[in-house]
């Protein structure tokens, strides 16, 4: 209790540079906290991936689409439990910065592939019986502040026109990781209007998406479905969800490695921030240690002192880092909802954050320790005064 007590008293002897460093590492260990989020939000799909879900698009590029005469046939192909289909819409809200994820879907079918898309039964019911009904997300509603039965107006980019949408139902995510940004219609009603205005590319789909009976079983699967259609107009690349997802990450591969290294640059920025002050305590302490060595203090009392002292103020500031962490990343989430629909401090970042300290207290508390240590007394008390 003794020595907790001193280790106590000599981190606050120099109670402003004690402050400046604590304020140091909390800005750090928050910096970093918040950069591994972003890298965590950046792969939040492919972790929200289901094993047992694949997904078949054309395989020259996404931009072309799939005859809905596909259906049925993967239906047949064995291992396949459910199937179902979407496209893209890309439709815009009012102005382009506020963008979501719009799409249009068969719902009973492509819904009953996501369990984790959790709907009201009442607003299930009316949604599917609405033509024109559409289902939003939480987190898209409550940015918009849009309630049930509003009228959504989006302007197509890849349809053209001002599309209305009724406002039928609205999801919540059964997990953390499930997106609650997105927004889901009809595809028999982009279908039929297409058809109305003879337009090209009716009775065609985006994508789609593939439920098998067992996750064990995804590759023969994916194998099967592209080997149905070779040699057609329209042949399939399929893949599972998670692979699918990184597909669309590896075209930002750049930037997350540049986050990556941006966040554990910091972790040498706290080392030096905490290494520069045990070195300036440590060499203002060498007289004393001198005279506990004079006085039967051994190498481990002594640094254990400066050990002790490294690891407080450094989780003291990692402790107020982390604090801060989270309300910091509800604001950030609140303000990149449009790009980051999953931002949430995961425990391994916290977790991250701990080992990230403790180590740098160890190495910055290295060398003074080693020096107070190995310091001749006479030499250490000609220091005294």
């Amino acid at each position: 209790m003794h020595i907790l007590k001193l280790i106590y008293k000599n981190a606050f002897r120099h109670k402003l540079r004690t402050f400046l460093t604590i304020l140091g590492v909390t800005v750090a260990i928050l910096s970093f906290g918040l950069l591994r989020t972003v890298v965590s939000a950046w792969y939040a799909g492919v972790e929200a991936s289901s094993a047992s879900r694949l997904v078949a698009r054309n395989s020259v590029s996404l931009v072309f689409p799939l005859p809905l005469s596909y259906k049925e046939k993967i239906r047949q192909i064995e291992g396949v439990k459910g199937v179902s289909y979407g496209t893209w819409f890309g439709g815009i809200y009012i102005d382009e910065k506020n963008f979501f994820a719009n799409y249009a879907v068969e719902p009973k079918t492509y819904l009953a592939i996501y369990p984790e898309i959790i709907i009201p039964p009442e607003q299930w019911a009316t949604f599917i019986r609405d033509r024109k009904g559409a289902a939003a997300g939480r987190k898209l509603a409550e940015r918009f502040g849009w309630k049930i039965g509003d009228i959504i107006t989006l302007k197509g980019t890849i349809y053209p026109g001002n599309w209305d949408f009724v406002l039928q139902a609205i999801y919540k995510g059964r997990d953390e990781t499930v997106d609650e940004t997105a927004f889901f219609f009809h595809w028999d009603y982009l279908n039929e209007a297409l058809k109305k205005a003879g337009r090209l590319w009716t009775d065609q789909v985006g994508w789609y998406m593939i439920e098998v009976k067992d996750p064990n079983l995804a590759a023969d699967v994916s194998v099967r479905v592209d080997k149905v259609f070779k040699n057609s107009l329209a042949e399939t690349l399929t893949e599972t969800e998670k692979a699918f997802q990184l597909s669309f990450i590896s075209m930002t591969e750049a930037i997350v490695i540049a986050i990556q290294l941006v966040s554990f640059l910091i972790i040498f920025i706290i080392m030096a921030v905490v290494a520069n002050t045990m070195a300036m305590t440590a060499r203002e302490r060498i007289g004393e240690y001198a005279v506990f060595k004079t006085l039967g203090f051994g190498a481990f009392h002594i640094s254990g002192l400066i050990f002790g002292e490294s690891l407080f103020i450094t989780m003291a500031g990692a402790s107020l880092g982390i604090v801060l962490t989270f309300p910091a990343a509800e604001i950030f989430a609140r303000e990149l909802s449009q790009y980051f629909p999953i931002f949430n401090v995961e425990r391994e970042t916290i977790y991250m954050d701990i080992v990230t300290s403790l180590v740098v207290a160890f190495i910055a508390a290295l060398l003074p320790a080693w020096r107070a240590v190995n310091i001749r007394i006479a030499e250490g008390l000609r220091r005294i005064g």
